[in-house]
């Protein structure tokens, strides 16, 4: 595996990351159309370019409630999962990295109440941690076809 390059971020006390790869772009909180019988994670969509996206918010699907703090800080990065465009809010952006195999390792079975299933690794960049995020694992199957026969 070569290096990576890799967008990081704020959700909660934690700092997360995600393959710029599969970053499609990174827009500032708007307006968000709710949808009903959507799972509590899922905000609902937005129009980004005359297309429909799904919005999640990784604070619900992490189990950390809402961001009470600082609300102007919040991003929607939106990733391509699977062909689909899907928009993740995060509490902050903070910075593109260039990470070297010898500083991802293997995820713990569990880091702090996530699944393994979504995670792709722990970074180690100075004296930070960064939870590595396997944005195509995040929506499971089942969570997928939901989000899509909503918008339709």
């Amino acid at each position: 595996m070569a290096d990576k390059k890799v967008v990081s971020f704020i959700v909660g006390k934690e700092e997360y990351a995600v393959d710029i790869m599969l970053i499609t772009s990174i827009i500032e909180m708007e307006e968000i159309t709710r949808l009903p019988n959507t799972p509590d994670f899922v905000e609902g969509v937005i129009n980004l370019r005359g297309e429909v996206i799904p919005i999640i918010s990784l604070r619900k699907k992490f189990g950390l409630g809402e961001n009470e703090k600082n609300k102007k800080e919040e991003r929607i990065i939106v990733v391509n999962i699977k062909s689909k465009d899907v928009g993740m809010v995060v509490d902050s952006v903070k910075e593109v990295l260039n990470l070297t195999e010898e500083q991802i390792e293997e995820p713990p079975s569990v880091v702090g109440g996530l699944k393994r299933t979504f995670l792709k690794g722990i970074a180690k960049q100075d004296d930070r941690l960064i939870v590595l995020i396997d944005a195509e694992k995040i929506l499971t199957e089942d969570e997928m076809i939901k989000l899509k026969t909503n918008e339709n």
